[in-house]
């Protein structure tokens, strides 16, 4: 029997991991814990990130938010085969280096990352470099995470799984009367980008009132997320329909699990979000918009060739598009058959019960990355609060010095 100890630090990545134990082979055993960072979720996004899950809807009871030190002592109490750091960059490094390291025997350290990562980037195997398998979830990921991997060293193999929350999609039996946008805290970065979507919004509600047009959050403007969100798009809206350019009532802003919304969609948009392959799971039409540029910074580079991009004015005419069936083989819809994450996990906790395997190298071992490395664990150990006020007054002094 496998015992599995999954740590998350962000919406995002929790929503990852709790849908990837939900689809772990029966016979183990695993647990779920929130790591406390700056970036923690809240308790409404706990409780939506799981939901639809066996943690979600199983005993109730949501995995619990714990310090660096808690969570040591919670790893030792549950003695776990597999560590999966479901964790940004930084967090999973200090994790695995420090706050985790030690544990006798050592458990297989296992990673990944929670949705689109084409094109592939050497930044995200580094961190994980000292994990010894690294989860990803289509062909085009796999042979690319695998050839970075050939050519930097450290780190251990790549593993195939699908991404686990396109099968929470339930087709809903009443009416599907809505268009979904879902947000993306990174793109488009500037301003009059973000305006213009939402400008384009409220000319689809105004042209289609019997569509509920409705903006699904990641995070509330007081809520933190994986990714800071300058231009949040609430906060937005309601300045622009101060100002007279949008009617307030238009569009709606809601939070909650994407898969509830989908359920209800007639249309589905995006700029980049993974939630496009939870539309396509759930048989949504969608929009992927194009006008900001379709590129690796705009993170929709994989939707080339998938015939679901589009633009601002196929939004407001609420010209939604289904993908190729060939883009869909290619990209997050494979057989499930290809998937081996969880024989893969599986073979190395055999190996390290049998004294054989050879833990992973980091690539962050070494002085050179010991300042770097310190900072990420200040994160991990010092109360989200303290942080932000020593944040704060380290930029006041350097306003104060720059006055001299």
């Amino acid at each position: 029997m496998t015992r599995l100890l999954a740590v998350a630090d962000s919406d995002s990545y929790l929503k990852w991991a709790a849908g990837l134990l939900d689809a772990a082979p029966a016979s183990w055993t695993t647990e779920l814990a929130v790591i406390r960072t700056p970036i923690a979720p809240s308790d409404g996004q706990i409780a939506a990130a799981v939901s639809g899950t066996r943690i979600g809807g199983g005993s109730g009871t949501a995995p619990a938010v714990l310090s660096a030190r808690q969570l040591r002592r919670a790893a030792e109490r549950f003695e776990p085969d597999v560590l999966l750091l479901a964790c940004t960059g930084p967090v999973v490094d200090a994790l695995a280096a420090e706050v985790l390291a030690g544990l006798r025997p050592r458990p297989v350290l296992v990673s990944g990352l929670p949705g689109i990562s084409v094109p592939a980037t050497e930044k995200a195997w580094i961190f994980r470099s000292g994990c010894d398998l690294f989860v990803v979830h289509s062909g085009r990921e796999v042979a690319e995470f695998s050839e970075i991997g050939h050519r930097l060293g450290g780190g251990g193999g790549v593993a195939l799984a699908r991404l686990p929350y396109l099968d929470l999609g339930e087709r809903s039996a009443g009416e599907r009367d809505r268009v979904v946008f879902a947000t993306q805290a990174k793109v488009p970065r500037r301003r009059e980008e973000r305006e213009a979507v939402l400008l384009s919004l409220a000319a689809l509600a105004e042209a289609r009132p019997d569509l509920d047009v409705v903006v699904k959050l990641r995070a509330r403007d007081s809520e933190r997320q994986t990714h800071n969100e300058r231009h949040h798009y609430e906060r937005l809206w309601n300045e622009m329909a101060a100002q007279g350019r949008v009617a307030r009532d238009a569009v709606r802003f809601a939070a909650g699990p994407m898969h509830e919304h989908l359920s209800h969609a007639a249309g589905f948009v995006t700029v980049s979000s993974t939630a496009a392959l939870e539309a396509i799971a759930g048989d949504v039409p969608l929009l992927v918009l194009s006008d900001f540029g379709v590129s690796a910074e705009m993170i929709n580079l994989v939707f080339e060739g998938s015939g679901c991009l589009g633009t601002l004015d196929d939004l407001a005419k609420a010209d939604f598009r289904r993908p190729t069936a060939e883009w869909c083989d290619a990209n997050y819809f494979h057989d499930a058959a290809a998937s081996d994450w969880a024989g893969r996990v599986d073979a190395l906790v055999e190996e390290s019960r049998q004294g054989r395997l050879v833990p992973a190298r980091s690539l962050l071992d070494g002085p050179e990355h010991a300042a770097a490395r310190r900072r990420a664990r200040l994160r991990l150990e010092v109360p989200p609060k303290v942080l932000r006020y020593g944040y704060r007054a380290k930029r006041r002094m350097r306003r104060y010095l720059k006055a001299f």
